[in-house]
């Protein structure tokens, strides 16, 4: 039987631009309504918040934690930068992180892609389709061809982000718009997953097909024999001098004869 991922969701919750909407799709969060989705399939999950000591994202609360859930929107900028460090470093080191919707711009997401995560978005409720075109790929695993999204805020592409290791989903939209909106890659030790639907103002968080890519991307995303001790790329380490043969390392003895180029 597979280990179950240890989960963490953050969720913003500082007042959103359009409060009264959200609070319609969301009664309770979209922390509360992801964690209601895991816990249903068997995943425990905590929620963290904006409101919370360093955005609920604290050493302890890391080291209980396999794979984080990321959600962000017009307050990322409230979550401190020495938290972000602590983030970037974690994944590396081996935790997973699952990127929600505008979570593209956040802090974290352009660090780790080394890109700036601009998009094309239009917000008027149209409907998204999300094609698997990776049907072996274990995210994709129970879902169907497809999943369809009646009302979403459209993203387009050019999508800022460097090439996807791998290509879970792409999506279409009412307007003939097309967007990579299930991508992996991976960043040191960690697997990182970036899913495009969640705007806070339409019910696709409470999509059970949804639920379903998200509980499977949690279990991809979790690290194998736990995270590292340190980050393997800090510091160096010196190699003794001259080639290696057998179990020691010989005088070095420069070869004899011309140099030749390889090019001709």
């Amino acid at each position: 039987m597979p280990a179950v991922p240890r989960v963490l969701i953050y969720a913003e919750n500082s007042p959103q631009p359009q409060q009264e909407a959200y609070e319609r799709a969301y009664p309770d969060g979209i922390g509360a309504t992801l964690a209601r989705a895991f816990e249903s399939r068997g995943i425990s999950a905590r929620v963290a918040s904006t409101s919370d000591p360093e955005c609920g994202m604290t050493e302890a609360a890391l080291d209980e934690t396999d794979v984080l859930v990321y959600w962000s929107h017009k307050g990322d900028h409230l979550v401190p930068r020495e938290v972000t460090d602590r983030l970037q470093d974690r994944v590396l080191r081996g935790m997973g992180l699952i990127v929600i919707h505008s979570a593209m711009g956040s802090d974290i997401f352009k660090r780790l892609m080394g890109t700036d995560g601009k998009i094309f978005y239009r917000n008027y409720g149209e409907r998204e389709r999300m094609w698997v075109v990776d049907p072996n790929h274990p995210i994709a695993q129970g879902v169907g061809p497809y999943i369809e999204l009646e009302s979403e805020e459209m993203y387009s592409e050019p999508f800022g982000i460097p090439e996807p290791d791998e290509l879970v989903f792409l999506s279409w939209f009412e307007g003939g718009e097309v967007f990579r909106s299930g991508c992996c890659w991976k960043r040191g030790k960690g697997r990182v997953f970036y899913l495009r639907c969640g705007h806070e103002t339409f019910p696709s968080l409470h999509n059970e097909q949804v639920h379903r890519v998200l509980t499977n991307a949690a279990q991809w995303a979790m690290p194998v024999g736990g995270l590292v001790p340190t980050r393997e790329h800090e510091g160096v380490t010196r190699v003794p001098e001259g080639p290696f043969t057998g179990d020691r390392f010989d005088a070095w003895v420069p070869p004899t004869g011309p140099m030749r180029s390889t090019t001709r």
